[in-house]
């Protein structure tokens, strides 16, 4: 099917074009004839050209390029070969060079792609969903860029993560590209090296705040809720002060989630999980220090208490086993100005009062290892560097085999890299990081999203809720085969499928499906798509 494409104007949709692989049938047909080349040829003689074109490409930027090129142009050939090479080029597609592609979006921009919204053209939010390609969009990946990975604001290249996301939807769980749709929210930006580019292609005025953020956000979700029922928005790379903000408002108004907050809570429960077990050991023994008391490091300390309590431990209990530290030490309930979302997680003063070994009675993350003699050290800071080595080595003088996750993104974020961690601990250390460095497991997010989304869409789920999220995760750390924390990225699209099916289940068991369980396998089997001619 062509949608009634023809000419010159099918070559030139994303979706539809097969270029060189049309039949002279089709040709004649679709009024192809003379605007190809007389060769015809399969996919996989496509696939050798554009192999040997990605690799005439020398940095990974020009590498990501060429393939936001391919995809614009061919998208089932673009996932051919990324499905064919997802190990490979996952770094290339998403992070950590999808971070240099945000940076540089307006210097490297070449077709649209998605949909930008500025706050200035709010009014116009109807026109501009009737000018998306189809109505039947399944699921909207959202930012408005203030918090790219751990490079902060990036204005309307965030557009970038968005666009990466959803291509790790297709390739990794078969959902069809034409049901995808990213947006950027354009309330403007506070990096100032954009406002001065004479490139910027994003709204050129200061970010916009308070009462007209919320109206735009609320004004957006209204609208894309009213044209896409059922469809899941996620919400990715959104500033602390307005990430759990926007979750907590709009969780029961449109399937969404944040996979900032939750998703990197889920593979790193998944992780934890799977590393207790390694070590003979339950999640309920675990020690963890998480380094990092943002949305990300809170939700991550709130998946692992809720699944310890759904495990039979005590809350309070649960709650000592877990905690958050950030610049000013570990959060306690003595603090004044911790945000909402943090108050479950502090702990009593009474308990952390005397840990400071300084005259000025801070405390820090070593000092904190000192007194707790964690088993298990999560790093979502995005400080290089913020595990030291005398952290570490501290850490491993107490625990035959810590477990290190440092889990900020791109590379030169991280917490610690695998060396320094394998050195301060005498090899003993189970590692995953959150970036790619060789040999390593990456907890990667894309482990949890692609599933849920899947699960979601399959369930008809009117909400994305805890328990489907612990489903998830709980689904994840029983694939991780013996000697790794996680399954293999070359499995991902069977790992997809096996959470999809805990994620609609949890669904169906929590009231929030609309279908029933004998219908999920049959509805994962419709939604998924092979990306071939």
């Amino acid at each position: 099917m062509t949608d009634n494409l023809t000419g010159a104007a099918l070559l030139k949709d994303p979706i539809h074009n097969k270029g060189t692989a049309f039949t002279r049938q089709e040709r004649h047909e679709l009024g192809l004839e003379g605007l190809l080349p007389n060769a015809i040829e399969s996919i996989d003689d496509q696939l050798a050209r554009v192999r040997m074109e990605y690799e005439t490409k020398r940095t990974p930027l020009g590498r990501h390029i060429y393939l936001r090129q391919l995809q614009d142009g061919s998208r089932t050939l673009f996932y051919r070969f990324l499905v064919s090479h997802l190990e490979e080029l996952l770094p290339i597609v998403y992070t950590p060079t999808v971070g240099e592609a945000c940076e540089k979006f307006s210097r490297i921009y070449r077709r649209p792609h998605g949909l930008f919204v500025a706050l200035p053209d709010i009014d116009h939010l109807d026109e501009m969903l009737d000018n998306v390609v189809t109505d039947d969009i399944r699921i909207i990946v959202v930012t408005d860029g203030e918090r790219i990975l751990g490079l902060g604001d990036q204005g309307v290249g965030g557009m970038g993560i968005s666009v990466g996301k959803l291509a790790l939807y297709t390739a990794c769980a078969g959902i069809h590209p034409r049901h995808t749709l990213p947006v950027f929210l354009d309330v403007g930006t506070n990096n100032q090296a954009l406002l001065s580019d004479p490139l910027y292609l994003g709204w050129r005025h200061e970010r916009i705040t308070g009462d007209d953020y919320q109206r735009f956000v609320d004004a957006f979700v209204s609208a894309v809720g009213a044209r896409y029922p059922g469809v899941l928005l996620q919400w990715e790379d959104f500033a602390q002060h307005h990430a759990t903000e926007l979750l907590q408002r709009h969780r029961s108004s449109i399937c969404s989630f944040n996979d900032d907050i939750q998703g990197t809570a889920a593979v790193a429960l998944a992780t934890v999980t799977a590393a207790a077990r390694h070590k003979g050991e339950q999640l309920a023994d675990q020690r963890i220090v998480i380094l990092g008391a943002g949305s990300a490091g809170s939700g991550i300390g709130t998946a692992l208490m809720h699944s310890m309590v759904a495990g039979g431990q005590n809350p309070d209990h649960a709650r000592e086993q877990v905690l958050l530290v950030d610049r000013h030490g570990p959060l306690h309930d003595a603090m004044t100005d911790l945000a909402s979302f943090q108050i479950p997680l502090a702990q009593r003063y009474e308990r952390v009062a005397g840990w400071s070994g300084h005259a000025d009675g801070s405390i820090s993350l070593l000092d904190v290892i000192g007194h707790v003699h964690p088993t298990v050290l999560i790093g979502v800071t995005g400080m290089p560097g913020a595990f030291s080595a005398d952290d570490l080595e501290a850490m491993a003088r107490y625990v035959k085999h810590p477990v290190v996750l440092p889990l900020s993104n791109p590379t030169d974020r991280s917490e610690a890299t695998p060396d320094v961690i394998a050195s301060a601990t005498g090899g003993r250390a189970l590692v995953a990081t959150g970036s790619p460095f060789p040999g390593v497991t990456q907890a990667n997010n894309v482990y949890v999203f692609p599933g849920i989304g899947l699960g979601v869409l399959a369930a008809g789920a009117t909400m994305v809720t805890d328990a489907m999220l612990i489903a998830a995760a709980s689904a994840i750390a029983g694939l991780a085969p013996d000697g790794r924390l996680l399954p293999p990225i070359s499995t991902i699209r069977s790992v997809s499928r096996t959470v999809a099916e805990a994620v609609a289940t949890a669904a169906i068991e929590g009231g929030v499906a609309q279908v029933g369980r004998s219908d999920v396998a049959v509805r994962i089997d419709e939604l998924v798509w092979e990306p071939h001619y």
